[in-house]
């Protein structure tokens, strides 16, 4: 009987350990697919852009237009397809978010953390934007007019720009690149490199002093709170008012200048 219960006891431990093991592995593994998916993600719609403007053109429309098209459902597919292949890979690890030591802050306060931290995100950007023009750099995001402009054709594509963007650029700029190397260097290197990668991957390195203060924000608030929700909040929410200043442009001087009229 001893006997028996002995060799239970030791499979059970085995069994944990196995468990374990599996676990840690899943976990280091899990950063590195989700890179992996996001990389993807940037580089696999250039496959589709003659077939499927080819397509639109062949609906007759002309080639500005089918241009524009092409563009805006391409990064709706692609993005959605990467939003929902993350969060299904990143939900299976449940140890994927532990890397922080300490207690992390309660969601209310980390909601909270999120709205204060997409006022922060405004304030870093015009300071950056000043700098940049003391040093003669023109204002004004030519990555960002482009979005703006394949939204006006295709509405669909505001719904990548305001949630799957946000969500899959913390993921894997917070807490795969700067997350990783927090725990190996110290924040400013791991906040130097993942916002060097985020301007990068926007492709506007004249306005990397903008980015890099976006990445330290951002970097501060996921630190502060040791929650991701959190700069996916301000982050969602920085995104969401700048596609509704630039879509309601129009609108906006003209409000303007009717205030201009009555003064």
């Amino acid at each position: 009987m001893k006997l028996n219960l002995k060799a239970q006891t030791d499979t059970s431990r085995n069994g944990k350990s196995k468990l374990s093991v599996t676990a840690k592995r899943k976990t280091k593994k899990t950063p590195l697919y989700v890179l992996l998916i996001f990389i993807v993600m940037q580089l696999a719609p250039a496959f589709f852009i003659a077939p499927t403007m080819g397509y639109f053109e062949g609906q007759g429309l002309d080639e500005a237009t089918a241009r524009m098209t092409t563009t805006g459902w391409l990064i709706v597919s692609s993005m959605g397809i990467g939003f929902v292949a993350t969060l299904i890979l990143v939900l299976r690890d449940k140890r994927f978010f532990d890397i922080w030591k300490g207690k992390r802050t309660g969601l209310p306060m980390a909601f909270v953390w999120g709205v204060l931290g997409f006022l922060l995100l405004l304030i870093g950007q015009s300071l950056a934007v000043m700098i940049e023009m003391a040093i003669g750099i023109d204002p004004g995001s030519e990555n960002t007019m482009a979005l703006v402009s394949v939204a006006e054709v295709v509405p669909l594509t505001i719904l990548a720009i305001v949630l799957f963007a946000p969500v899959l650029e913390e993921l894997v700029f917070r807490r795969v690149i700067f997350g990783s190397l927090n725990q190996t260097t110290n924040f400013w290197v791991a906040t130097a490199v993942s916002a060097l990668a985020f301007g990068l991957v926007h492709m506007e390195m004249t306005h990397l002093l903008t980015y890099f203060s976006t990445g330290l924000v951002l970097a501060f608030l996921y630190q502060k709170t040791k929650r991701i929700i959190t700069p996916i909040i301000a982050h969602v929410l920085l995104n969401g008012y700048v596609m509704a200043i630039q879509l309601n442009m129009d609108k906006i001087q003209g409000f303007l200048k009717e205030l201009e009229k009555l003064q």
